[in-house]
C-alpha cells in the first residue's frame, strides 16, 4: 500500500529561561519592549506533522511518502528522515525561504514567549500530486495533514478529481479555516481524523451533524487521550478501544501524530480497525514517554510485550508477522 503524507515538516527551537518574564516588565513601559532574555538550554528538536507520522511509520518498518515544503536548510533534517525509513524524494526545496521554525522561550512558571515562522511552507501549495504518484507506480492513500491552507484544499481537491483516497487530518487548521474549506477538506474522505475537541468544531463549523458527516466519509476516527479511541462508520455499531497506559508522561508532543502512524501502517499491513488502533495506541504511548516528537525508539520485542500486556497475546500474534522496526 503506498501511501503519501502531505502536511508541515518543521523545526523547534526550545529555550529555557530560569527567570519570570513577569519580573522583566515594567507595567508603565509596555507600549515600548525591548528586552533580550539569557537562556541556559537549546533543545533542537525535529517536527512537523507530515514527517512525525513518516517517522513514526519508518519506525514500524512501513516506508511513506513525504510531501512538503522545506528550505535548502533541510540537509541534515532530510538524512535523518531517510535513515528511519523516509521517501523524501517528493519533498519541494524553495529557492528563497528557510524550513519551517516555531522559536519558544519559557520561564520558571511555564510561561511562554513563542513565534512561529512559516517560511517555506507557504510554498507547498505549488506541490502537485501527479508526479509523486507517477514516480513511486500510484498512491492508493494520500493522508492530508495540517498544512498551508490553500495546499491543504488543492491536495483534497485533486485527490478526487484523480480518484485517490484521501485520510482528512485537519486538526491545528480547523481554527483558522471557514466552514467551507471545512467542508473541501472532509467530504468523501476515506479516514476523518480529529480529537474531541476538533470533532466538535467540524460540525460547528461545517454546519453538519455527526449522523452527516459519516454520510459523507468513510471511516470517522477520534482520539480520546488517555481513554483510548472511538471509531464510527455509517450504518454500523462504533469500536471503543481503549489506551495504551502510560506510567510517566514526559511530553505530550506529537503523540497524535504518532497514533495516526501507527493506525495506517497498520491499515497498509491489511489488518482491521480494532488493531489497528492498538498499534496507534502503543506508538503512542512510546511517544509520550520521549522529549520530543521523533525522540523515541521502537525495539520490535518491546512493541509486541506491550501490546500483549495491553491488548493480549491474539493482539501481539496478529500483529508481529508485519513489525519490522529497525531497532531489535
Amino acid at each position: 500500500m503506498r501511501i503519501a503524507v502531505t502536511g508541515s515538516i518543521a523545526t523547534d527551537h526550545l529555550m529555557s529561561f530560569p527567570g519570570r518574564f513577569a519580573d522583566q516588565l515594567l507595567p508603565d513601559q509596555l507600549e515600548q519592549v525591548s528586552l533580550s532574555f539569557l537562556v541556559d538550554e537549546l533543545d533542537i528538536r525535529r517536527g512537523g506533522i507530515a514527517a512525525n507520522i513518516c517517522f513514526g511509520m519508518g519506525s514500524l518498518g512501513k516506508e511513506s511518502v513525504l510531501v512538503g515544503a522545506v528550505g535548502d536548510d533541510f540537509a541534515d533534517y532530510r538524512s535523518w528522515l531517510e535513515r528511519h525509513g523516509v521517501d523524501t524524494a517528493s519533498v519541494h526545496v524553495s529557492e528563497l525561504r528557510h524550513t519551517a521554525r516555531f522559536l519558544c522561550t519559557t520561564d520558571q512558571d511555564q510561561n511562554q514567549i513563542a513565534s512561529f515562522y512559516a517560511g517555506a511552507m507557504s510554498e507547498a501549495r505549488s506541490i502537485e500530486l501527479r508526479p509523486v504518484a507517477d514516480r513511486i507506480g500510484g498512491l492508493d492513500l494520500v493522508v492530508i495533514s495540517p498544512n498551508d491552507p490553500e495546499a491543504m484544499i488543492r491536495h483534497t481537491e485533486e485527490c478526487r478529481t484523480r480518484g485517490i483516497p484521501f485520510a482528512a487530518d485537519p486538526s491545528q487548521q480547523l481554527a483558522r479555516m471557514d466552514g467551507t474549506d471545512v467542508r473541501k477538506l472532509i467530504d468523501g474522505a476515506a479516514y476523518l481524523f480529529t480529537n474531541e475537541y476538533e470533532k466538535a468544531l467540524c460540525e460547528e463549523k461545517t454546519g453538519w451533524s455527526g449522523e452527516e458527516i459519516l454520510d459523507r466519509v468513510g471511516i470517522r476516527v477520534t482520539t480520546l487521550g488517555a481513554k483510548g479511541v472511538a471509531i464510527d462508520r455509517k450504518g454500523e455499531k462504533g469500536l471503543h478501544v481503549p489506551g495504551t497506559p502510560v506510567p510517566k508522561v514526559v511530553d505530550p508532543t506529537g503523540v497524535g501524530d504518532a497514533f495516526r502512524a501507527g493506525f495506517l501502517t497498520a491499515i497498509a499491513w491489511g489488518l482491521p480497525l480494532e488493531r489497528a488502533a492498538q498499534v496507534g495506541n502503543n506508538i503512542a504511548a512510546h511517544v509520550l514517554e520521549a522529549a520530543g516528537p521523533q525522540e523515541y525508539r521502537l525495539g520490535r520485542q518491546e512493541f509486541l510485550d506491550r501490546l500483549t500486556e495491553v491488548y493480549g497475546e491474539e493482539a501481539a500474534a496478529e500483529v508481529a508477522p508485519h513489525l519490522s522496526c529497525p531497532n531489535p
